[in-house]
């Protein structure tokens, strides 16, 4: 990987990064669907003037389904899980929990795709959802406490995105990636506006409200899907997906430096181990030397 591709990989974890961050400003005042709606409205809109600038515009009426549901499993419905879950959870925790997504996907792989997993993945899933429980060690239950619930609310999550992503490679394979990216935005958009518009606060927002929520959909939703995107043609899938592994640093940093979060031992602890189990689940960590024949018998 060039420095220059390093830098963009760093940046989009940044990005996504203080997705959490805003979220743990905007959601308590907009409200979780409100505020998910304003979010992918926005990316709709940034990103169509972008794919429409680039001739891109006939491809998005090919795959309006697919896309649609892409939409709801990859956007609409995540976002607005993880709006729910930062009005209880601090912005660096929930950005941990977001790290869980590749097992997710695998996992999903597995029962609907049949794709094989070897034994170091499964592994891999053992080791990060111990991290998981360490994670988690301490806290109440869900009936006493309403952290819990917005646990449960960002792992479903998590698992909505690794539905989408093996979805999208079913349905989507044939997509560009920037369609995907645009037109499941826009998918989103349609399936939230309406509930969106019915649930809006009954309080204008706080200027630092509106603030974090046009950054949201600007710089965390539409040019982080232009950066994602632009790394994946670069460097390829499996690179990019490395970001997995600086998210929740971002996460936490941004919230320790501008919302004074602490960063516990527990926190810490549970991020290096989902960290590793996310790279055995991956393939990012093997046990196949380099050059070594990575086929199975």
């Amino acid at each position: 990987m060039k420095l220059s591709e390093f830098l963009e990989l760093v940046l989009l974890a940044s990005l996504w990064g203080a997705s959490f961050l805003f979220m743990r400003v905007a959601a308590p005042e907009f409200g979780p669907v409100a505020l998910a709606g304003l979010r992918v409205v926005i990316a709709a809109v940034v990103l169509t003037l972008i794919f429409v600038v680039n001739g891109g515009s006939k491809e998005l009426t090919n795959d309006a389904i697919p896309l649609l549901v892409v939409g709801i499993l990859n956007a609409a419905l995540p976002f607005t899980l993880f709006a729910f879950a930062t009005i209880s959870l601090a912005a660096g925790f929930s950005s941990i929990l977001n790290a869980t997504a590749p097992f997710f996907t695998a996992i999903v792989a597995y029962l609907w795709l049949r794709e094989r997993l070897t034994r170091f993945q499964v592994a891999g899933l053992v080791v990060g959802f111990g991290g998981v429980a360490i994670l988690l060690w301490g806290k109440q239950s869900f009936e006493t406490d309403a952290s819990g619930l917005a646990v449960a609310a960002a792992l479903i999550a998590t698992l909505s995105y690794g539905f989408a992503a093996n979805y999208a490679r079913k349905y989507l394979s044939h997509a560009s990636p920037m369609t995907i990216a645009t037109g499941s935005q826009i998918g989103a958009a349609l399936a939230l506006l309406p509930l969106a518009l019915w649930l809006q606060p009954a309080e204008m927002p706080s200027p630092a409200a509106w603030s974090s929520a046009v950054a949201l959909g600007v710089l965390s939703t539409a040019l982080a899907f232009v950066v994602y995107f632009h790394l994946i043609r670069n460097t390829g899938a499996t690179q990019a997906i490395s970001v997995t592994f600086l998210i929740p640093v971002f996460g936490m940093l941004w919230g320790m430096l501008f919302l004074d979060e602490e960063i516990t031992v527990n926190m810490a602890a549970g991020t290096v181990i989902i960290l590793v189990g996310t790279a055995m689940t991956t393939g990012l960590l093997s046990l196949n030397r380099p050059g070594a024949n990575a086929s199975s018998g």
